[in-house]
């Protein structure tokens, strides 16, 4: 299983690639995700009031179907250039 992150550092791995979103975008986004089962907030240790989001299995599956997809998209693309 992958390594739990926090929301905000999530934001500046964007913002460090180029995307910005902020709270209000992200946070919705996320509970969405847990509702579907697709990722799991815990709460952090250490009493620290921040919670934590982990993918799922579900959630694995479903980034390796959407990997794929945007692969075949990729290719198609660069195809059509051909």
């Amino acid at each position: 299983m992958e390594e739990a992150i926090f929301g905000l550092a999530m934001m500046k791995e964007l913002a460090h690639h180029g995307y910005r979103i902020g709270p209000g975008t992200l946070y919705p986004l996320l509970h969405g995700l847990e509702e579907a089962g697709l990722l799991k907030a815990i709460e952090a240790s250490g009493g620290d009031r921040r919670r934590m989001c982990r993918i799922t299995a579900a959630g694995r599956t479903a980034l390796d179907k959407a990997r794929d997809k945007v692969d075949e998209l990729h290719r198609e693309l660069h195809e059509a250039r051909a």
